[in-house]
């Protein structure tokens, strides 16, 4: 799995204005034997020191809340029913997971807008208290089907390491981090089957929602307006400022087709791509060459469903290959077998825009992208006298977002329930965390996300995001702010406030509360102060992988986080 970093920037800008670290709870719904309770005997794995299956799922989780636990900040603990349970599932597809708010509010005590309503997560955070007292804030549900079921996704099985190393299975941290998204607020409340607003009121995703088509947020339409905007596909973008202002730092330029040969009028100069979930991705500078037809000899010979027959003209090209029967992963494996530089699948029915190739193999590493079937055949009509094309990335255009830089929310015709509006949208690349499938490049980092709730209201940043200028902030008397980066290895920075002159003591802590290594002990000056811990113990020993406790202790006061080794 290709692991991004997440940008220093954006966790300095949010960890200067964060007051505390949120503490995440995670409750277990499951009963005996099942779920987080399963006693199936399993290996450690990828940081994961869980013994059996439930262990290492409950590992995982706890990780996904330290994550965000400490990247926001809430006085509020938010606690999380979590679950495992059968859910939907065949060999080609599956329900990894849901989860969303048990409560909303409006018109609280710190509600930035009236009459607007917000997940209680978040509501708990603005009114400083908890506004449902006893009762758990989200409910999350994970698919158990996954799991040894040979008839479930083809005998994937959910990876429960900590490093991103899954293979072709289905890495949970991130489902995990995902669905956490939405119970903490990245989803909207109205109703996709009739458009209508959650007992009449907006909610505050909504009043993010911008339809460039008529100009209107979503808390400005009507029923029937939202209803058609909900499969405006390319034109519902994200309006929040903090995410358009950070939009450049995350997203890359948009995939295209440069024709090198022919010349117009015979092909256009650039022709619209998609992309796949498997295989590397476009550069600016791109793959180039020549487009050869493949032929597999039997049936539809354009599918590549059959070992390919003319491998010695299609190596060292890119090899066009027709939709069909078979699988995007075997097409591409076909093609890069017999040496092609990069395959080009073009649809075998009608559409305006080039749709994304699903499916999973670490093995492929050759670009693979997808066109429409009028422009497959027009490229078709040009063999003849050679098509010669570059596949790369347009950097002048943002994929996944508008020309002003707002990031497209995903929107499909016909509209797709539990997916449809609460997403970023698939065009957007890198492919971002908050979008409606995992992809394998995708890991522990929270992305555009982190922005999308400063928009929300989790994170204060002051004006001047746009500049990434930021006033000095005021601290409290001793503050953690978010490690990074978190998961980690070998090394993370712990960077900690104080608000005046005293003597500190920063200390790390396994779960079992044993002391693993002293990292400050001085006294220390007012300000931002920082200390990196490169994961050895107090003899200089390696500390296992694992969750590992952040103690701040100063005059009075103390704090603490959650940071998770791996190896």
């Amino acid at each position: 799995m290709t692991r991004l970093l997440v940008l220093a920037s954006l966790l300095i800008l949010v960890g200067a204005v964060a007051s505390s670290a949120a503490t995440i709870v995670i409750v277990n719904l499951d009963g005996p034997s099942e779920g987080f309770n399963d006693p199936t005997p399993a290996s450690p794995v990828g940081g994961n020191t869980g013994t059996t299956i439930g262990e290492q799922r409950l590992i995982v989780f706890e990780a996904a809340a330290a994550i965000w636990g400490g990247l926001l900040p809430s006085a509020v603990t938010i606690r999380v029913e979590s679950r495992f349970s059968p859910q939907s599932c065949d060999a080609t597809s599956a329900v990894l997971g849901s989860a969303g708010p048990n409560d909303v509010f409006r018109d609280f005590a710190g509600a930035e807008i009236a009459g607007t309503w917000y997940h209680v997560a978040l509501a708990n955070k603005l009114a400083g208290v908890d506004l449902a007292p006893g009762s758990n804030d989200i409910s999350a549900t994970f698919n158990s089907s996954i799991d040894n079921n040979n008839n479930c996704l083809q005998g994937t099985n959910w990876y429960y390491g900590l490093d991103g190393n899954e293979g072709t299975d289905v890495e949970l941290l991130p489902v995990v981090l995902h669905e956490l998204g939405h119970g903490l607020g990245f989803s909207t409340l109205v109703s996709l089957g009739t458009g209508g607003e959650f007992l009449g009121f907006p909610d505050r995703y909504e009043t993010f929602i911008r339809d460039n088509s008529n100009g209107l947020n979503w808390d400005q339409m009507s029923n029937a307006q939202r209803l058609n905007s909900a499969t405006n596909t390319s034109n519902v973008v994200w309006d929040g400022p903090t995410v358009t202002a950070l939009a450049d730092d995350f997203l890359g330029g948009t995939p295209v087709m440069t024709v090198n040969n022919p010349p117009p009028p015979a092909l256009p100069s650039t022709i619209p791509i998609g992309t796949a979930t498997f295989g590397p991705s476009l550069s600016e500078t791109g793959v180039t060459g020549d487009i050869v037809l493949v032929d597999d000899g039997t049936g539809t010979t354009s599918d590549a469903c059959e070992p390919i027959t003319n491998g010695a003209q299609v190596a060292g090209n890119i090899a066009l290959i027709d939709r069909g029967t078979c699988t995007f992963v075997s097409k591409a494996q076909a093609a890069q077998a017999v040496g092609a530089i990069a395959v080009v699948i073009a649809n075998n029915v009608a559409g305006s825009t080039p749709i994304t190739l699903g499916g999973t193999d670490p093995t492929i590493t050759i670009p693979v992208v997808s066109i429409t079937l009028e422009d497959g055949n027009a490229i078709k009509a040009e063999l003849g006298t050679g098509v010669n094309v570059t596949l790369q990335l347009d950097a002048n255009d943002l994929a996944g977002a508008d020309t002003s830089n707002r990031v497209q929310l995903y929107a499909p015709s016909p509209v797709e329930f539990g997916s449809s509006i609460s997403h970023w949208d698939v065009e957007a690349l890198p492919n971002l965390l908050m979008e409606p499938a995992i992809s394998d490049d995708l890991s522990s980092d929270v992305d555009l996300t982190m922005a999308h709730f400063d928009d929300l209201g989790w994170v204060e940043v002051p004006t001047g995001i746009a500049d990434r200028r930021l006033p000095e902030p005021r601290f409290e008397e001793l503050t953690l702010l978010p490690s990074y980066p978190n998961p980690f290895n070998p090394g993370t920075t712990i960077r900690y406030t104080v608000s005046e002159t005293q003597a500190i003591r920063l200390a790390i802590y396994d779960v079992s509360g044993r002391l693993v290594r002293t990292l400050v002990d001085r006294v220390e000056t007012a300000g931002i102060h920082e200390v990196t811990w490169q994961g050895h113990d107090h003899a200089g020993r390696a500390a296992a992988s694992g969750i590992y406790f952040v103690r701040l202790a100063g005059e009075g006061k103390t704090a603490t986080s959650k940071i998770v080794l791996t190896k």
